[in-house]
């Protein structure tokens, strides 16, 4: 089974190898493809490249691009995955490109430390990759997302599964469910999922992603995945399997909500929201194995995780972000210090039949440093949190407490941070009231 999948994967990557060569001898342009040593914690030794458009956003998204098996940072770069470093020269958004350095260029998404949350291995590794982006560059940590392909794929699943309070949305080409291809014994392989007999329950699928990150009550990344019907390499019915389990991760049904044909072969199905942003999308490729024609299906890929969402500003961006982590935790909540009623909040609702997202930003407008917040405020009646990012909250309903999380933990004066939460209503779509940080009233912005 190995050897089939290294002949299919040979197959994929010799276009990409030829693609390659055509790229250099093409004019080069200013923003490239940028090798970085020295990132952080990396266990696995896997090797980083960044990619930085020439015009960055003012506050620019951060997309990771995982590789599939055989494959390098440069072969997906200027191959099947071109048309998102295209878009990133359009939208101003940063790439961070992990590259597999092991003989068989597969990430690890099978020993007990990939499938553990900070466990040491190249998840572990990844997180301080997006941590050095976001030191460097003033990254809107509500757009970070992950997207893959095959290997990359089954890695985007476990990325979203391990560190739901960091990706904002996921995007899996030919994947698996995060956990399915754990093994015991060393091996990267599980031969049971790949050839889609690895069959289990929405609530274990669930249960084996949450596993991941245990004691985590916070809401999960939207999840966008493809899959061809004739897929023999990782065997089409992961693509069910896959749907399963996140939207058993959102506490949804398994029968969708919309189901259309975007193009005459695919079948696109949307579970909870029903727009181009929906908690959980699949597209099934009728008769495509397992080398999909991406260049058809990354734009939609794009518009899905946010990457479109935003317009380039006048020149590049080096602005470092506050106090970022390599390994953000909600849990670690320094003590709430700084200058009392010092603060500015302004407030977004984008409501829809029974549901609504607040996005929040928190600014400190005193004159000293804020070390560990916690932002308390009223919801209106009927209205109840369901998720939440960038922030824990609690309880559900009433009066609110969002309480920081490591990575936005520190606001210099007049700096601000972003945070959000969705809300199902009954009605009231209003916003929340009497903001208060650190136990001193805020002004609205």
């Amino acid at each position: 089974m190995k050897r089939t999948l290294k002949a299919v994967l040979a197959v994929i990557a010799l276009p990409l190898v030829i693609a390659g060569m055509l790229a250099a001898t093409r004019p080069v342009a200013a923003a490239s493809l940028t090798r970085v040593t020295g990132f952080g914690n990396n266990p696995t030794n896997l090797n980083m490249y960044l990619y930085v458009p020439d015009r960055v956003a003012a506050r620019p998204a951060l997309l990771v691009l995982v590789h599939y098996c055989t494959g390098t940072a440069s072969a997906i770069f200027n191959g099947n995955g071109h048309d998102y470093v295209t878009a990133a020269d359009r939208y101003g958004y940063i790439i961070v490109l992990p590259e597999a350095t092991r003989s068989e260029k597969c990430f690890d998404v099978s020993t007990p430390a990939a499938l553990r949350r900070d466990g040491g291995s190249d998840s572990t590794g990844i997180m301080s990759m997006i941590s050095y982006a976001r030191q460097r560059y003033n990254v809107d940590p509500a757009r970070i997302v992950v997207s893959g392909i095959s290997s990359g794929a089954m890695m985007t699943n476990v990325l979203a599964a391990e560190y739901p309070d960091v990706f904002a949305a996921g995007a899996a080409f030919s994947g698996v469910p995060a956990g399915c291809f754990a093994t015991t014994n060393g091996s990267l392989w599980n031969s049971q999922c790949s050839g889609g007999t690895l069959i289990k329950t929405a609530q274990q699928w669930g249960d084996q992603a949450r596993a991941m990150y245990p004691g985590y009550a916070g809401r999960y990344p939207r999840m966008q995945l493809w899959h061809g019907t004739t897929d023999t390499t990782l065997a089409y019915p992961n693509f069910g399997e896959e749907i399963k389990q996140w939207t058993n991760l959102h506490g949804l049904s398994q029968t969708p909500a919309f189901t259309d044909h975007p193009q005459s072969s695919w079948t696109r199905t949307r579970y909870g929201t029903t727009t181009t942003q929906a908690t959980v999308e699949g597209i099934s490729v009728s008769g495509v194995g397992h080398s999909l024609p991406l260049s058809g299906q990354i734009s939609y890929a794009i518009s899905f995780l946010g990457l479109d969402g935003t317009t380039s500003s006048p020149s590049p961006s080096a602005t470092p972000s506050p106090s970022p982590s390599v390994t953000p935790s909600p849990s670690a909540t320094p003590t709430p210090s700084g200058e009392p009623g010092a603060c500015r909040v302004g407030v977004t609702v984008n409501a829809w039949n029974t549901g609504l997202t607040d996005n929040l930003v928190i600014t400190n407008t005193g004159s000293s440093p804020i070390n560990g917040w916690s932002l308390a405020f009223t919801l209106p009646g009927g209205q109840t949190v369901t998720g939440g990012w960038n922030a824990t909250y609690t309880p559900a309903g009433g009066r609110i407490t969002a309480r920081n999380v490591t990575y936005n933990a520190s606001l210099a004066p007049g700096a601000s941070t972003e945070i959000g939460f969705q809300a199902t209503h009954t009605g009231d779509t209003g916003k929340p009231t009497a903001f208060t940080l650190n136990g001193a009233a805020c002004t609205l912005s």
